[in-house]
């Protein structure tokens, strides 16, 4: 799968396209190559998640998801393609159920921080909505493995979970949204 690259620059790009894996060019903003990059950049701030100081049952399953990214990135680039089964879905809501499972029910809308890596995942979860969306702006024009959509979907919603995790196990707290005309009363 792929080229072996014995020189990083080709030149082959300098005019706007770029190769997919099946061997066609298209330009470097078509709707495909959005979508697996904006995949590759998921996949990069999970890397950022890492990082940190984290719990190992929580490493363990973002390490496994970047490469399931991987997977991911591959099959956008190589149209007709299928890497995602519904397997990973099934790992991503199993993990979910299982991360969620001693987390205080939810009350009130939660701010992005909270402690560093709890911070860092509420980011990987927002590229997470945006791969998301651009894998659905590329369904309007070509077709796109329904599992990848649903992988996507689920795993903003693991990135969220573990955000919280995360807070948690930094000592640090949840940052929870006061709605202006509350925020007012307290100024």
């Amino acid at each position: 799968m792929g080229n072996r690259l014995s020189k990083i620059y080709t030149r082959t790009g300098d005019k706007g396209t770029t190769g997919l894996g099946d061997g066609s060019r298209v330009d470097k903003d078509s709707l495909r190559v959005e979508a697996y990059g904006t995949v590759d950049e998921l996949n990069s701030s999970v890397g950022l998640v890492l990082a940190a100081d984290l719990p190992d049952e929580i490493r363990e399953c973002l390490v496994r998801v970047q490469h399931e990214l991987f997977d991911l990135g591959g099959e956008l680039c190589m149209p007709g393609t299928t890497l995602i089964p519904d397997s990973y879905v099934e790992n991503l809501e199993r993990n979910l159920d299982t991360f969620n499972e001693d987390l205080p029910p939810l009350k009130d809308f939660i701010l992005p921080g909270g402690s560093e890596s709890a911070a860092r995942c509420h980011m990987a979860r927002t590229i997470a909505r945006r791969a998301e969306r651009r894998v659905i702006s590329l369904t309007h024009d070509q077709p796109v493995n329904e599992a990848s959509i649903r992988y996507l979907n689920r795993l903003s919603d693991l990135l969220f979970v573990i955000s919280r995790l995360l807070a948690r196990a930094d000592g640090g707290t949840e940052v929870i949204w006061v709605h202006g005309d509350q925020r007012a009363q307290t100024d």
